[in-house]
């Protein structure tokens, strides 16, 4: 029996798993295909793809800083370099901003953690019980698992479905709205505008990345990441799977007219809705751990919105779990 289970493959459950790992038995769950959360990758064709969710890291505390320059000198993350177009002025520009990104996917810092994790993709937990000491849980596909420890890392509503029986803690008792995403992804004819990004000021779309500026592939069409904004995104996400072309449709038309690219054959688009994207209000807990019971809980939204966020929860929570 793995002494540690860890739900969720994302930077926090990758990196709380690696920790652990060191020195305990670790087994880790989660409902998609492959590694990474937020930060998956969704392949078109071999290699050819988009990095759907997260965009790019932007390291901020020296710790994070001195992890990621060790995954650039391993060659597990690179700087994406090109032309960056800021067209926000509610938003003030960072010119030494710095965007790292995974060398073949933004997924490449859950796959370089995990390397060494039994991982169990497409196992969608369903309930958890505590008896006897042991963990009890259910998966989706009917399969029943017993662990002596569980780490949660999943986004926070469903952590209070599954969790609110057994953690007593005051952060569970908050309420707390998490924002959501529409990402739209799109193949179209090759432009002669080579830039590598747009950040803009819109109430609709917020972002767009040329996926053919990471240089990770040779594509002939060019590869479009289009996000939304948070506001939109949270009056649309609960009838998105209905809606899907119409707002794809709305996220494109305005693509072409914000960016200036000439408007052309979408050769491929698909529509992915991220309901739990992140928390902007930080809580005053950076992770959670019962000792007796042996529970735990770390994500980003402990402390922001930024990937970055979720690496230091999980560090944390290793510690109160060392003590």
């Amino acid at each position: 029996m793995s002494e540690f289970c860890v739900i969720g493959s994302g930077i926090s459950g990758a990196t709380i798993a690696s920790l652990l790992n060191k020195k305990n038995s670790v087994i880790l769950f989660d409902k998609a295909r492959g590694p990474g959360g937020r930060a998956s990758f969704k392949r078109m064709k071999g290699n050819i793809g988009f990095d759907h969710g997260t965009q790019y890291f932007s390291p901020k505390t020296p710790e994070f800083k001195k992890f990621t320059k060790d995954l650039i000198k391993k060659r597990i993350l690179k700087v994406w370099g090109g032309k960056h177009i800021f067209l926000n002025s509610k938003k003030k520009e960072n010119k030494k901003h710095l965007k790292i990104i995974g060398k073949n996917g933004n997924n490449d810092i859950s796959k370089y953690l995990l390397k060494k994790i039994n991982c169990n993709y497409q196992s969608e937990l369903k309930k958890i019980h505590y008896k006897n000491k042991l963990w009890h849980l259910s998966f989706a596909d009917g399969k029943l698992r017993s662990f002596k420890s569980i780490i949660l890392t999943c986004p926070f509503p469903q952590l209070k479905k599954l969790s609110k029986r057994f953690i007593n803690n005051s952060f569970l008792k908050k309420s707390i709205k998490m924002d959501a995403n529409i990402t739209t992804m799109i193949a179209i004819k090759k432009s002669k505008k080579s830039n590598s990004s747009y950040l803009f000021e819109d109430p609709i779309l917020g972002w767009a990345g040329n996926e053919n500026s990471k240089k990770r592939f040779k594509s002939k069409y060019d590869l479009w990441t289009l996000q939304s904004t948070f506001n939109w995104a949270n009056k649309k996400i609960n009838q998105n799977k209905e809606n899907k072309k119409e707002n794809s449709k709305i996220m494109i038309d305005k693509f072409f007219k914000l960016s200036n690219i000439k408007k052309t054959k979408i050769n491929f688009s698909l529509n992915h809705g991220w309901k739990y994207s992140s928390n902007s209000k930080p809580f005053k807990i950076k992770s959670y751990w019962d000792p007796k019971k042996k529970i735990g809980v770390c994500a980003d939204w402990f402390v922001g919105p930024r990937l970055e966020s979720g690496w230091i929860s999980a560090r944390d929570l290793f510690k109160k779990i060392s003590r």
